[in-house]
């Protein structure tokens, strides 16, 4: 009894009309915002934190740390739901803009702010020493920063900003509110359909935990090939 219940809800809520597209549906959608958010935020962030980072040890880039600043105060402190809508209903309001696009670009700007916190914390946990080094080899700034700080800093903030990344992907879940089909909302869709919300919820649930998962089992592996390299 119990088991053939299971497939009649399962049945319901996933096969039949096809409501299952409208979680692959959305999760198309939420893996295309995502990458696009992920690349504007790391374009972002390590901009700003090459800016702050700069001004924190030369005392180069005044006006510019001043932007950076404004930026991280107003992102890191706003909701990103807010950042969003402001994004949809009154940045792009009167422009017929691909709701994606919209979506990629408030996910990322509100993911660069974080992004440049972390690789700025990175960079400045790098040794003086290490530039020194860099300019003594006759390299400029650019060189030393690109050949010789960058790649240690990015190994010290790998986790946090796979984490950053994960935060991410869930935070896309509100994507709905703009009128987008992503994960979250299919699963709304099939449970408005079937008046049951628990088999589409456990779905989208599992899917996002899968994700994360992937995610998670990458940077480990990542990680350990960087470590085995510097053993080298």
């Amino acid at each position: 009894m119990i088991l053939a219940s299971i497939q009649d809800d399962l049945y319901i809520n996933f096969i039949k009309d096809g409501r299952y597209m409208w979680l692959v549906d959305g999760l198309k959608t939420t893996l295309i915002i995502t990458l696009f958010a992920v690349i504007v935020g790391i374009i972002i962030g390590f901009i700003v934190a090459i800016i702050r980072s700069t001004h924190d040890k030369s005392g180069k880039f005044k006006i510019l740390n001043a932007v950076c600043r404004v930026y991280l105060t107003v992102i890191r402190g706003t909701p990103t739901m807010i950042q969003l809508l402001i994004m949809n209903f009154v940045i792009f309001a009167s422009v017929n803009m691909n709701k994606i696009i919209v979506g990629g670009l408030a996910f990322g700007i509100n993911s660069g702010a974080y992004v440049a916190e972390i690789v700025r914390s990175g960079i400045m946990s790098i040794d003086e020493g290490q530039t020194e080094a860099g300019r003594s080899l006759g390299l400029n700034f650019s060189q030393t920063m690109r050949l010789i700080v960058m790649p240690q800093a990015f190994k010290n903030v790998l986790p946090a900003l796979v984490n950053e990344f994960i935060v991410l992907i869930k935070e896309t879940s509100i994507i709905g509110y703009i009128g987008m089909m992503d994960l979250t909302r299919g699963a709304m869709l099939i449970q408005s359909r079937t008046y049951n919300a628990f088999w589409p919820l456990m779905a989208a649930a599992a899917i996002y935990l899968i994700i994360v998962m992937i995610l998670t089992f990458a940077m480990n592996k990542l990680e350990r090939r960087l470590r085995t390299s510097e053993r080298r």
